[in-house]
């Protein structure tokens, strides 16, 4: 009796496979989009993308197109191309502007490219993307009951690239010594860019010392005729990591580079 069932079973999915590929390569539109359709409701998003992939021009402008978008959008996600997933789920947004599922189709955008986006310290591409689509989903939707994950992720996202930005301009800095008058310099214009970037940075004391530390040192490497200017503009710098950090943790470091940096300006006055 096992044996039959077993056999009735095999022979169901074989015949069911047989219709699948018979429909893909031979099927008239009509049953293309049925089946794709059959497809994505068995949770068989490969397949069904497949058949979406056919039937995608045939429906253009036509009003099934809108469920066609979001089913391909859905298996997109489903299946974990999150990069696609953001883009279509996008596209939808714009091309169904009265869809009754167009803010869900904004949130999941922006959640997929999230998704898609990778560690801290590679390309952010996918990064930037989930960062803007988050910010417009908040604008977008203010009473929406997505509304705290959104913002919990938007704030995990800004980290993300506040990091990137910061270990970039940390490297500038603890490599200055292959190169020190264009990794000081490039150092300094990386951690005004994140603290211009990232208003209210996590970052912020840490990237004013880190900024100080590069106009410092390379006020000392620089020539007599150089080293007025950058003196002042080290002291500068000083002076702002004071302004915003009065008790900063750093303030014996900065201290004392401050005390160095005026000694040099004092014997810079005596010649």
């Amino acid at each position: 009796m096992k044996n039959l069932i077993y056999i009735a079973v095999i022979g169901l999915l074989f015949t069911s496979c047989g219709e699948y590929q018979k429909v893909l390569n031979k099927g008239t539109v009509e049953e293309q989009y049925a089946m794709a359709t059959k497809q994505y409701e068995a949770k068989k998003y490969n397949k069904a993308l497949s058949l979406f992939e056919k039937v995608t021009a045939a429906y253009s402008g036509k009003p099934q197109m809108e469920r066609i978008q979001y089913m391909i959008a859905q298996s997109n996600f489903n299946t974990k191309n999150y990069d696609l997933a953001g883009y279509y789920f996008n596209r939808f947004t714009q091309n169904y502007p009265k869809s009754s599922k167009k803010e869900e189709a904004a949130y999941l955008s922006a959640y997929s490219y999230m998704l898609a986006s990778p560690v801290f310290s590679l390309d952010p591409i996918d990064t930037n993307k989930a960062l803007n689509a988050f910010q417009s989903f908040i604008d977008g939707y203010p009473d929406s009951k997505r509304m705290p994950d959104a913002n919990k992720y938007y704030k995990e996202i800004r980290y993300k690239l506040q990091k990137k930005a910061f270990e970039i301009a940390k490297v500038y800095y603890t490599t200055a010594d292959y190169d020190p008058a264009r990794n000081y310099t490039a150092a300094i214009q990386a951690f005004d860019n994140l603290l211009e970037d990232y208003l209210g940075s996590e970052f912020k004391e840490e990237a004013l010392y880190y900024r100080l530390k590069a106009a410092h040192d390379l006020a000392l490497r620089s020539s007599i005729r150089k080293k007025p200017v950058r003196i002042k503009a080290a002291i500068k710098a000083y002076e702002k990591l004071k302004r915003n950090f009065p008790k900063t943790k750093y303030l014996v470091d900065s201290d004392k580079m401050l005390a160095t940096l005026q000694e040099q300006q004092k014997q810079l006055i005596k010649s």
